[in-house]
């Protein structure tokens, strides 16, 4: 008796898998999944968007910043935080009346000797006499306290040139700290002797390292720095 044809798709009993049924069976696995890649797919575009736009909102930045279209905010000094340039205006002070101490911040030897001498000659009360050393750039640099501002009015009238910078020191004493610029006093026949205000420093003429404002200009304490040599 013939046999008929042997099914291909039983193997002992089993069902042998084929390709189309794999395909199949993945297919509808796929439809299954397909919602869930999607959702992948978007978030890892809009991830992959939002880095790109960062990227190139920085580079856009970088080179405003080199161009100068944007300047970054610094820590800068605040004017608010000391004490502004006086407004007051102050008579002259007469030059006895007024005690003196005369720094040195230049290279030039015996300078503040010689300043002193001749701040006596005018007859101003010359204390302290020494060297120091100053990051200012200018003629010279005039300092007192509150108490003082109508005598350090009088040392810039003899002193053109010279920048104010007040200090916490009580008493109405005065120094001067001769720098780079300086070039000499005024002639004592040409000292205005007129009312006026006190000159602070310009933009130019600060600190060449600052921190705050106002500063000491010598970087030393008030007074003759200690350790400092007379006589300069």
């Amino acid at each position: 008796m013939a046999k008929g044809p042997k099914d291909v798709t039983v193997l002992h009993g089993h069902r042998v898998i084929t390709g189309s049924d794999l395909r199949v069976t993945f297919s509808e696995d796929d439809e299954l999944e397909n919602p869930a890649r999607m959702r992948r797919r978007i978030l890892h575009g809009v991830v992959l968007v939002l880095l790109v736009g960062l990227i190139a909102a920085a580079i856009v930045v970088a080179l405003a910043i080199m161009n100068g279209q944007i300047k970054i905010p610094t820590a800068e000094r605040s004017h608010a935080a000391g004490p502004v340039c006086p407004e007051a205006s102050y008579d002259y002070t007469p030059p006895e009346k007024i005690k003196l101490n005369v720094f040195n911040a230049t290279s030039r030897p015996g300078l503040a000797r010689s300043v002193a001498d001749e701040f006596a000659a005018r007859k101003f009360m010359v204390g302290a006499v020494a060297n120091t050393t100053a990051g200012y750039r200018g003629v010279a640099v005039v300092v007192s306290g509150a108490a003082g501002q109508s005598a350090a009015f009088s040392v810039q009238r003899n002193l053109p040139g010279s920048d104010y910078f007040q200090d916490g020191r009580a008493d109405p004493s005065v120094d001067v700290i001769l720098t780079g610029d300086y070039k000499g006093l005024a002639k004592p026949e040409l000292v205005d002797q007129t009312p006026g205000k006190l000159v602070c420093p310009r933009e130019d003429r600060r600190l060449v390292e600052e921190t705050t404002f106002p500063v000491d200009p010598t970087g030393l304490p008030t007074g003759l720095p200690s350790g400092l040599p007379t006589g300069s």
